[in-house]
């Protein structure tokens, strides 16, 4: 008997999917396995009672600490792409890990999706599963599939969806990110409703100071309060959404070229990311804060892509691991505006001193001011050397050109 185990949501999308993998791949057994990695209840009941209608053998793997762990390392990288931090590019990988060890350990031959070809997940989820034996399959991607005919195709079929709609947008929600496309959302011009938005208030006068403690580069505590990885971003999504924080409304450049419209709300990963630039600002030396932006940004490159694992990440965490044994200390944030906002830090490893940058000091430790005249004046001298060539050069051309204009004249 051949077995395939589903990437499965309950939705549209995959539950289509259930008797097309029987009825066009020619599987005869098809198992569902849902990833929890901070998706609201509602989502696993939908999933449990469309399996159950479907006759479906379903897997729930619990995944949130792996999840919420690699959350925190993307916090050391400083992890955004094109101004929002990453949450489903990091979700993605952790789901189809998890996916690949239910198929193998249930002696499955192949492993599905039900994302379409034109998004970034299919890339995210095959980089994993091609990595093993099992057969992989894109039924949506593959069959060409558009949304009004898994509409038909649910009907005729009786399959247990709600209208084959599934609300007015698409939503991934996890730990880290909730996003929300589709409909009249893709238009750039609409200008989005308050109902798109639910894990943060619109942002009022209000204000609120919070303290976030870190360790190595990791935010371990909240106003003193130790908490662990899941329950420190739960909490921070709760206080900081209460404030507005964490609203991104983007156009996304793909993996595949296409440019989207995407809505995001990340209120704790926004809080965090702001509180550790603001105290790598404080540790960290002028040449380690830049050349980290240079590994932050290719770490956030292949977070996107889904290629957490590639060797090139192993060997940008080891400098990581490096620069962030002294970002240790405290920050204290306000909530402001829809803003997160570092308003104070403190470490023991401060590479910073108030005396020395005091204008009401004499001088630097044992250096005079008066011995920065020497840097002044070397200031700026290529510089000098470079203008003074270019203008010299150009008065001969001037020169050259009235003297051609004059013979032109006789």
């Amino acid at each position: 008997m051949t077995r395939v185990a589903l990437a499965f949501s309950g939705g549209l999308d995959t539950t289509v999917c259930v008797p097309l993998l029987e009825e066009e791949y020619g599987y005869d057994d098809v198992i569902g396995v849902t990833v929890d990695v901070g998706q609201p209840a509602s989502e696993f009941e939908e999933a449990e009672e469309t399996a159950e209608a479907l006759g479906l053998e379903h897997y729930v793997v619990d995944a949130r600490a792996e999840f919420a762990q690699l959350c925190l390392d993307s916090v050391r990288a400083n992890a955004t792409y094109q101004g929002y931090p990453l949450g489903t590019a990091l979700a993605r990988p952790v789901i189809a890990n998890a996916i690949l060890e239910v198929a193998e350990e249930q002696g499955c031959t192949g492993i599905a999706h039900g994302c379409t070809g034109k998004g970034n997940d299919q890339l995210r989820f095959e980089a994993v599963w091609r990595d093993s034996d099992l057969e992989v399959i894109a039924p949506v991607r593959e069959l060409g599939l558009t949304r009004e005919w898994e509409q038909e195709y649910a009907a005729e079929k009786d399959l247990p969806v709600e209208g084959g709609s599934g609300g007015d947008w698409s939503i991934d929600t996890n730990l880290w990110s909730r996003s929300v496309e589709g409909d009249e959302l893709e238009d750039p011009n609409y200008v989005p409703p308050k109902e798109i938005y639910e894990w943060t208030s619109d942002p009022t006068g209000e204000t609120q100071e919070i303290e976030i403690g870190f360790e190595q580069g990791y935010p371990v505590a909240v106003d003193g309060v130790e908490y662990d990885p899941i329950d420190l971003i739960e909490h921070l999504n709760g206080v900081a959404g209460a404030y507005g924080v964490g609203r991104t409304d983007s156009m996304e450049d793909r993996m595949l070229g296409l440019k989207v419209r995407e809505n995001y709300e990340h209120p704790a990963a926004t809080t965090l990311l702001n509180a550790h630039e603001a105290l790598e600002a404080l540790v960290l030396t002028q040449e380690e804060r830049e050349f980290k932006q240079l590994i932050d940004q290719r770490w956030s490159k292949k977070g996107y892509e889904g290629l957490i694992d590639a060797p090139l990440v192993k060997a940008l965490d080891a400098f990581i691991d490096e620069t962030q044994q002294r970002v240790t200390g405290t920050v204290t944030i306000r909530f402001e505006g829809g803003q997160a906002r570092a308003v104070a830090r403190d470490s023991e490893y401060a590479a910073y001193s108030a005396e020395h940058a005091s204008f009401d000091t004499e001088t630097v430790g044992k250096i005079e001011q008066e011995d920065a005249t020497g840097v002044a004046k070397y200031h700026g001298f290529q510089r000098r050397l470079a203008n003074a060539v270019t203008e010299a050069d150009e008065e001969v051309e001037l020169a050259t050109d009235g003297g051609n204009e004059d013979e032109a004249d006789e």
